[in-house]
């Protein structure tokens, strides 16, 4: 097949998860045999145009319209992304679009009608969930442009069975419409030769330190706060204890003064942005890994978790409890709750043979389920059902 996919971004332009999907699920596509082509946003330091592990990436470039909000700008970004699209459709048509998220449907939806190609859409996530509601003019065109994804494509794919209720509840699809494909992730990524791993550890933590990893966006969602409070009950009975805090959001100022107000010290290191080697690197050196959100439609940053061979404490939110199955694949706590993230924390901290056992169980679960290959394949079998759609 010829798939055209549609994503506001794309590596090295990362701003949520979507960007690491739209590449690993697009690479594995290419590996099976398809012609992918990427379309996506202008980022610095990169080229109009260039193929990597098989997709062809196209990106838009020569916009330089000052515009004066978000919105302008996605809307600019989306007849950049069509233009693009129908000059390649005219070398060689494509048998289908895939819109990632809200952000580029009415690119999707010029293309299907323009070229009566189906289109397939992804919702990752969905603005009510993400802020609890509808509650500004914004919010309430972002929850329009969501429907409309779900109402132009002609299949939907969630990445959880939570998501599923979630769109039905509030876009009130036909059922048969949509699809659930879990996410995934490339495992062997976290896999390399690390000879000065100690050297590396030493510059964010003494030996004798144990690391608790957080990555995520600085955003109230992501539940960094719920970390920083749950600190101190860590601290209390494992004095040994350090948080790294990874990531940048408007929310990381408010963060740094909860950890001053629990006088954290040197006890929550923030790292802001770090570029992916580091990343990877960060993984291999800590000792535990935490997903305190309190919205997670799926939960990729998990997978990375227990990808990495990390014993994993993530709350019950949304899809997280189908990823990590609580004493079996990581620890389970509840949402917003502070004293039982800490609980959950200290059963992994000072319980290291189990720990190694949830580790092991974790690993095995990723090969299994969350790899890219089965989901590729699952992917395809959508793609085909709307070929006849043509």
């Amino acid at each position: 097949m010829r798939i055209g996919m549609l994503s506001w971004e794309y590596p090295p332009r990362i701003v949520g998860g979507i960007a690491r999907h739209v590449e690993e699920l697009s690479q594995t596509l290419a590996a099976r045999g398809h012609d992918v082509h990427v379309f996506t946003a202008d980022h610095p330091g990169t080229v109009a145009h260039e193929t990597v592990a098989g997709v062809h990436i196209h990106r838009v470039k020569g916009d330089e319209a000052p515009t004066p909000d978000f919105l302008s700008g996605i809307m600019h970004l989306n007849f950049g992304m069509a233009r693009l699209a129908l000059e390649e459709h005219a070398r060689k048509p494509f048998d289908l679009f895939h819109a990632h998220d809200w952000l580029v449907v009415q690119a999707g939806h010029l293309l299907k009608h323009a070229l009566y190609v189906p289109l397939i859409g992804t919702v990752h996530a969905t603005e009510a969930g993400r802020n609890q509601g509808i509650h500004h003019a914004l919010s309430r065109y972002i929850a329009q442009q969501e429907w409309f994804l779900t109402y132009e494509s002609y299949r939907v794919i969630v990445c959880s069975h939570v998501m599923h209720r979630e769109v039905m509840k509030q876009f009130a699809p036909p059922a048969d419409k949509l699809a659930v494909i879990p996410n995934g992730i490339k495992a062997d990524k976290f896999h390399f030769d690390f000879p000065d791993g100690l050297g590396f550890r030493r510059q964010i933590a003494m030996d004798h330190e144990r690391l608790i990893l957080f990555v995520g966006r600085m955003v109230p969602e992501k539940g960094g706060q719920v970390l920083i409070e749950a600190l101190p009950n860590v601290l209390a009975k494992f004095p040994d204890a350090k948080a790294v805090i990874v990531g940048k959001g408007g929310f990381v100022d408010e963060l740094k003064a909860l950890a001053k107000h629990y006088r954290l010290g040197h006890k929550a290191l923030f790292t802001g942005y770090v570029d992916d080697d580091t990343l990877l690197r960060l993984y291999r050196v800590s000792d535990a890994f935490v997903v305190p959100s309190l919205y997670e439609p799926f939960g990729i940053v998990a997978l990375e978790g227990m990808a990495a061979g990390l014993p994993v404490v993530a709350s019950d939110a949304g899809g997280l409890w189908e990823i990590v199955e609580h004493d079996v694949t990581g620890i389970s706590t509840y949402a917003g709750d502070a004293d039982s993230l800490a609980w959950g924390l200290l059963q992994v901290l000072q319980r290291p043979e189990h720990s190694q056992w949830l580790v092991q169980n974790a690993v095995q679960r990723v090969r299994d389920v969350f790899n890219w290959e089965r989901i590729a394949e699952q992917t395809e079998e959508v793609y085909r059902s709307v070929m006849p759609g043509r």
